[in-house]
Protein backbone atom coordinates (compact mmCIF):
# COMPACT_ATOMS: atom_id res chain seq x y z
CA UNK A 1 0.00 0.00 0.00
CA UNK A 2 0.56 3.69 -0.45
CA UNK A 3 1.02 5.07 3.33
CA UNK A 4 1.90 8.81 3.67
CA UNK A 5 2.94 9.24 7.76
CA UNK A 6 3.02 12.86 9.73
CA UNK A 7 4.90 13.21 12.60
CA UNK A 8 7.99 13.45 10.70
CA UNK A 9 10.76 10.86 12.93
CA UNK A 10 9.65 11.16 15.95
CA UNK A 11 8.99 8.55 18.76
CA UNK A 12 6.19 7.01 16.81
CA UNK A 13 6.43 8.34 13.26
CA UNK A 14 9.85 6.50 13.18
CA UNK A 15 9.52 3.02 13.89
CA UNK A 16 6.04 3.27 12.56
CA UNK A 17 7.89 4.22 8.91
CA UNK A 18 10.19 1.41 9.93
CA UNK A 19 7.87 -1.19 10.45
CA UNK A 20 5.81 -0.32 7.54
CA UNK A 21 8.75 -0.39 4.93
CA UNK A 22 9.77 -3.35 6.52
CA UNK A 23 6.67 -5.31 5.86
CA UNK A 24 6.91 -3.69 1.66
CA UNK A 25 4.75 -0.94 1.81
CA UNK A 26 5.41 2.60 0.27
CA UNK A 27 5.76 5.01 2.41
CA UNK A 28 5.75 8.72 2.25
CA UNK A 29 7.07 10.88 5.87
CA UNK A 30 6.44 14.37 6.40
CA UNK A 31 8.49 16.53 7.83
CA UNK A 32 8.76 20.48 8.05
CA UNK A 33 13.04 19.76 8.55
CA UNK A 34 15.06 19.74 4.84
CA UNK A 35 17.79 18.24 7.36
CA UNK A 36 15.91 15.38 7.80
CA UNK A 37 15.18 14.31 4.32
CA UNK A 38 18.26 12.46 4.21
CA UNK A 39 17.35 9.92 6.85
CA UNK A 40 13.53 9.65 6.15
CA UNK A 41 15.23 8.50 2.67
CA UNK A 42 17.95 6.14 4.33
CA UNK A 43 14.97 4.32 5.92
CA UNK A 44 13.87 3.36 2.68
CA UNK A 45 10.73 5.94 2.92
CA UNK A 46 10.36 9.27 0.33
CA UNK A 47 10.33 12.73 2.60
CA UNK A 48 7.44 15.31 1.82
CA UNK A 49 9.10 18.68 3.10
CA UNK A 50 6.68 20.56 4.52
CA UNK A 51 4.17 22.15 6.93
CA UNK A 52 1.21 20.23 8.01
CA UNK A 53 -0.28 23.62 8.02
CA UNK A 54 -0.48 24.03 4.30
CA UNK A 55 -3.78 22.30 3.09
CA UNK A 56 -1.82 22.33 -0.49
CA UNK A 57 0.88 21.15 0.50
CA UNK A 58 -0.78 18.40 2.60
CA UNK A 59 -3.07 17.77 -0.12
CA UNK A 60 -0.32 17.33 -2.91
CA UNK A 61 1.33 14.68 -0.73
CA UNK A 62 -1.90 12.85 0.53
CA UNK A 63 -2.99 12.09 -3.10
CA UNK A 64 -2.97 8.79 -4.33
CA UNK A 65 -2.30 7.42 -1.07
CA UNK A 66 -4.19 4.06 0.22
CA UNK A 67 -3.76 5.41 4.03
CA UNK A 68 -2.81 8.52 5.72
CA UNK A 69 -1.63 8.41 9.34
CA UNK A 70 -2.28 11.90 11.19
CA UNK A 71 -1.24 13.62 14.29
CA UNK A 72 -1.53 16.84 15.84
CA UNK A 73 2.06 18.84 16.66
CA UNK A 74 2.30 19.59 20.14
CA UNK A 75 2.25 23.45 20.42
CA UNK A 76 4.36 25.85 22.34
CA UNK A 77 3.62 25.54 26.27
CA UNK A 78 4.67 28.54 27.39
CA UNK A 79 2.82 30.87 24.54
CA UNK A 80 0.83 32.80 26.70
CA UNK A 81 -1.19 33.63 23.74
CA UNK A 82 -2.51 30.55 22.39
CA UNK A 83 -4.99 28.90 22.83
CA UNK A 84 -4.40 25.12 22.92
CA UNK A 85 -7.43 23.81 22.09
CA UNK A 86 -8.34 26.33 19.28
CA UNK A 87 -4.79 25.38 17.84
CA UNK A 88 -5.31 21.65 17.52
CA UNK A 89 -8.50 22.59 16.13
CA UNK A 90 -7.57 24.43 13.29
CA UNK A 91 -4.68 21.86 12.84
CA UNK A 92 -7.54 19.13 12.54
CA UNK A 93 -9.63 21.32 10.46
CA UNK A 94 -6.71 21.55 7.75
CA UNK A 95 -6.05 17.88 8.09
CA UNK A 96 -10.14 16.89 7.03
CA UNK A 97 -9.64 19.77 4.55
CA UNK A 98 -6.40 17.78 2.47
CA UNK A 99 -8.20 14.43 3.33
CA UNK A 100 -11.49 15.41 1.40
CA UNK A 101 -9.59 17.41 -1.68
CA UNK A 102 -6.84 14.55 -2.25
CA UNK A 103 -9.72 11.75 -2.00
CA UNK A 104 -8.12 9.58 0.60
CA UNK A 105 -10.78 7.26 1.96
CA UNK A 106 -9.03 5.40 4.60
CA UNK A 107 -7.45 7.59 7.87
CA UNK A 108 -5.86 6.63 11.05
CA UNK A 109 -5.58 9.07 13.63
CA UNK A 110 -3.86 10.23 16.66
CA UNK A 111 -5.85 10.83 19.68
CA UNK A 112 -5.98 10.06 22.86
CA UNK A 113 -7.06 8.20 26.07
CA UNK A 114 -10.49 10.24 27.54
CA UNK A 115 -11.30 11.40 23.70
CA UNK A 116 -14.92 9.81 24.39
CA UNK A 117 -15.69 13.21 26.46
CA UNK A 118 -15.13 16.62 26.37
CA UNK A 119 -16.32 17.37 29.76
CA UNK A 120 -13.82 16.99 33.29
CA UNK A 121 -10.94 15.71 31.18
CA UNK A 122 -8.88 18.89 30.87
CA UNK A 123 -6.24 18.95 28.31
CA UNK A 124 -7.66 15.54 26.72
CA UNK A 125 -10.71 17.78 25.45
CA UNK A 126 -8.49 18.61 22.55
CA UNK A 127 -8.91 14.49 21.33
CA UNK A 128 -12.41 14.83 21.53
CA UNK A 129 -12.58 18.01 19.25
CA UNK A 130 -10.62 16.35 17.15
CA UNK A 131 -12.35 13.13 16.57
CA UNK A 132 -15.59 15.30 16.46
CA UNK A 133 -13.91 17.42 13.47
CA UNK A 134 -12.98 13.85 11.74
CA UNK A 135 -15.92 12.50 12.16
CA UNK A 136 -17.75 15.19 9.79
CA UNK A 137 -15.53 13.68 6.45
CA UNK A 138 -18.26 11.94 4.04
CA UNK A 139 -18.78 8.35 4.75
CA UNK A 140 -16.60 7.09 2.27
CA UNK A 141 -13.66 8.18 3.99
CA UNK A 142 -13.28 5.66 7.02
CA UNK A 143 -11.21 6.66 10.31
CA UNK A 144 -9.55 4.67 12.88
CA UNK A 145 -8.81 6.40 15.92
CA UNK A 146 -5.58 5.33 18.09
CA UNK A 147 -6.17 6.01 21.94
CA UNK A 148 -2.60 5.76 23.71
CA UNK A 149 -2.19 6.20 27.26
CA UNK A 150 0.04 8.01 29.03
CA UNK A 151 3.76 7.82 27.17
CA UNK A 152 6.78 6.11 29.20
CA UNK A 153 8.91 9.06 27.78
CA UNK A 154 7.13 11.72 29.30
CA UNK A 155 8.99 10.45 32.53
CA UNK A 156 12.48 11.66 31.27
CA UNK A 157 11.33 14.96 32.43
CA UNK A 158 12.07 13.37 35.63
CA UNK A 159 15.42 12.55 35.52
CA UNK A 160 17.38 15.84 35.72
CA UNK A 161 15.23 16.71 38.60
CA UNK A 162 15.94 13.96 40.67
CA UNK A 163 19.34 14.54 40.45
CA UNK A 164 19.89 18.56 40.95
CA UNK A 165 17.26 19.72 42.81
CA UNK A 166 17.56 19.92 46.14
CA UNK A 167 15.02 23.15 47.21
CA UNK A 168 11.74 21.75 48.75
CA UNK A 169 9.34 21.53 45.98
CA UNK A 170 10.73 23.22 42.56
CA UNK A 171 9.57 23.72 39.62
CA UNK A 172 10.81 21.26 37.11
CA UNK A 173 7.67 20.58 34.72
CA UNK A 174 8.17 17.20 33.59
CA UNK A 175 5.48 16.64 30.69
CA UNK A 176 5.80 18.77 27.98
CA UNK A 177 2.79 17.10 25.57
CA UNK A 178 -0.64 15.80 25.82
CA UNK A 179 -0.55 13.53 28.51
CA UNK A 180 1.57 11.94 31.24
CA UNK A 181 1.34 12.19 34.65
CA UNK A 182 4.05 14.54 35.47
CA UNK A 183 4.63 17.80 38.09
CA UNK A 184 7.85 19.17 40.31
CA UNK A 185 10.04 16.86 42.38
CA UNK A 186 12.15 17.07 45.06
CA UNK A 187 15.50 15.40 44.50
CA UNK A 188 16.95 15.83 48.20
CA UNK A 189 13.82 13.71 49.74
CA UNK A 190 13.98 11.41 46.75
CA UNK A 191 10.13 11.98 46.15
CA UNK A 192 8.46 12.69 42.71
CA UNK A 193 5.72 15.59 43.66
CA UNK A 194 2.62 15.99 41.62
CA UNK A 195 -1.58 16.17 41.78
CA UNK A 196 -1.41 13.07 41.39
CA UNK A 197 0.13 9.94 43.72
CA UNK A 198 1.23 6.91 45.70
CA UNK A 199 -1.68 4.51 44.49
CA UNK A 200 -3.37 6.14 42.06
CA UNK A 201 -3.51 4.46 38.59
CA UNK A 202 -0.92 5.53 36.33
CA UNK A 203 -1.18 3.74 32.88
CA UNK A 204 1.48 3.56 30.72
CA UNK A 205 2.42 3.37 26.76
CA UNK A 206 5.70 2.90 24.82
CA UNK A 207 5.72 4.64 21.52
CA UNK A 208 6.56 1.57 20.25
CA UNK A 209 3.69 -0.08 20.60
CA UNK A 210 1.81 2.03 19.48
CA UNK A 211 3.58 2.37 16.25
CA UNK A 212 3.29 -1.52 16.14
CA UNK A 213 -0.37 -1.40 16.83
CA UNK A 214 -0.95 1.71 13.92
CA UNK A 215 0.77 -1.16 11.59
CA UNK A 216 -1.47 -3.73 12.47
CA UNK A 217 -4.23 -1.56 11.97
CA UNK A 218 -3.31 -0.28 9.13
CA UNK A 219 -3.16 -3.78 7.74
CA UNK A 220 -6.63 -4.50 8.45
CA UNK A 221 -9.95 -3.90 6.92
CA UNK A 222 -11.97 -0.97 8.33
CA UNK A 223 -14.51 1.00 7.40
CA UNK A 224 -17.34 4.17 9.35
CA UNK A 225 -15.51 5.46 12.65
CA UNK A 226 -13.67 2.90 14.66
CA UNK A 227 -11.07 3.39 17.89
CA UNK A 228 -8.82 1.35 19.72
CA UNK A 229 -7.01 1.94 22.91
CA UNK A 230 -3.34 1.55 23.44
CA UNK A 231 -1.29 0.53 26.69
CA UNK A 232 1.92 -1.25 27.59
CA UNK A 233 1.18 -1.36 31.42
CA UNK A 234 -0.79 -0.82 33.99
CA UNK A 235 0.72 0.34 37.53
CA UNK A 236 -0.05 2.84 39.82
CA UNK A 237 2.38 5.82 40.56
CA UNK A 238 4.38 4.03 43.22
CA UNK A 239 5.09 1.24 41.60
CA UNK A 240 6.16 3.59 38.60
CA UNK A 241 8.68 5.75 41.24
CA UNK A 242 9.85 2.43 42.17
CA UNK A 243 11.13 0.98 39.06
CA UNK A 244 12.31 3.89 38.08
CA UNK A 245 14.16 4.66 41.49
CA UNK A 246 15.61 0.87 41.34
CA UNK A 247 16.91 2.25 38.00
CA UNK A 248 19.00 5.50 39.22
CA UNK A 249 19.95 4.03 42.41
CA UNK A 250 17.26 5.43 44.72
CA UNK A 251 14.86 2.41 45.66
CA UNK A 252 13.28 4.65 48.21
CA UNK A 253 12.07 7.62 45.46
CA UNK A 254 8.26 7.73 45.60
CA UNK A 255 5.43 9.58 44.20
CA UNK A 256 3.40 11.86 46.51
CA UNK A 257 0.69 14.38 45.99
CA UNK A 258 0.16 17.88 46.31
CA UNK A 259 -2.82 19.80 45.92
CA UNK A 260 -4.35 21.14 42.22
CA UNK A 261 -4.06 24.98 43.73
CA UNK A 262 -0.25 24.20 44.27
CA UNK A 263 0.57 22.41 41.36
CA UNK A 264 -1.04 25.44 38.84
CA UNK A 265 0.48 28.14 41.00
CA UNK A 266 3.85 26.78 40.09
CA UNK A 267 3.44 26.01 36.83
CA UNK A 268 1.63 29.78 36.39
CA UNK A 269 5.00 30.87 38.04
CA UNK A 270 7.39 28.99 35.50
CA UNK A 271 5.43 31.23 32.52
CA UNK A 272 3.23 28.59 31.29
CA UNK A 273 0.31 29.27 29.44
CA UNK A 274 -2.84 29.87 31.53
CA UNK A 275 -5.46 27.49 29.96
CA UNK A 276 -2.80 24.64 29.19
CA UNK A 277 -1.55 24.62 32.79
CA UNK A 278 -5.55 24.86 34.01
CA UNK A 279 -5.58 21.89 31.55
CA UNK A 280 -2.89 19.75 32.72
CA UNK A 281 -3.90 20.05 36.31
CA UNK A 282 -7.94 19.03 35.60
CA UNK A 283 -6.63 15.90 32.94
CA UNK A 284 -4.42 14.75 35.99
CA UNK A 285 -7.11 14.96 38.54
CA UNK A 286 -9.24 13.19 36.42
CA UNK A 287 -7.69 9.90 36.79
CA UNK A 288 -7.04 10.69 40.56
CA UNK A 289 -7.89 8.18 43.27
CA UNK A 290 -11.29 9.86 44.65
CA UNK A 291 -11.82 11.85 41.53
CA UNK A 292 -13.52 11.79 38.94
CA UNK A 293 -12.07 8.43 37.29
CA UNK A 294 -12.93 10.18 33.83
CA UNK A 295 -9.42 9.34 32.29
CA UNK A 296 -10.36 5.84 32.28
CA UNK A 297 -13.44 5.44 32.50
CA UNK A 298 -13.93 4.54 28.66
CA UNK A 299 -10.72 2.85 28.44
CA UNK A 300 -11.75 0.21 31.46
CA UNK A 301 -15.07 -0.52 28.73
CA UNK A 302 -12.70 -1.43 26.10
CA UNK A 303 -9.59 -2.62 28.00
CA UNK A 304 -6.94 -3.87 25.61
CA UNK A 305 -4.37 -6.31 25.03
CA UNK A 306 -1.50 -4.93 26.69
CA UNK A 307 1.64 -4.23 24.41
CA UNK A 308 5.02 -6.08 24.99
CA UNK A 309 7.30 -2.81 26.34
CA UNK A 310 7.20 -2.40 29.58
CA UNK A 311 8.73 0.08 32.05
CA UNK A 312 11.55 -1.91 32.85
CA UNK A 313 12.10 -1.75 29.38
CA UNK A 314 12.45 1.48 29.23
CA UNK A 315 14.34 2.60 32.01
CA UNK A 316 17.69 2.39 29.99
CA UNK A 317 16.89 5.53 28.19
CA UNK A 318 15.76 6.85 31.47
CA UNK A 319 19.22 6.01 33.22
CA UNK A 320 20.56 7.69 29.69
CA UNK A 321 18.55 10.60 30.96
CA UNK A 322 19.79 10.82 34.79
CA UNK A 323 23.14 10.35 33.97
CA UNK A 324 23.50 12.99 31.35
CA UNK A 325 22.97 15.90 34.27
Amino acid sequence: MNIVVTGSLGNISKPLATELIAKKHSVTVISSKDDRQEEIEKLGAKAAIGTVYDVEFLTKAFTGADIVYTMTPPADIFDKNLDPYVSNSNSVRIYKQAIQQSGVTKVIHLSTIAAHTNKGNGLLRWGYEAESILKELPDTVSVKFMRPTGFYYNLLGFAPAIKTLSKGFVGAFMSLRYYGLGGFLSGKRGVIVSNVGGDTMNILVSPLDIAHVIAEEMEKPFSGRTFRYIASEEMTCDEGAKILGEAIGKPYLKWAQISDKRLLNEMLKMGMNEKRAEGFVEMQAAGRKGGSGILYEDYYKHRPVLGKHKLKDYTEEFVKAYNQE
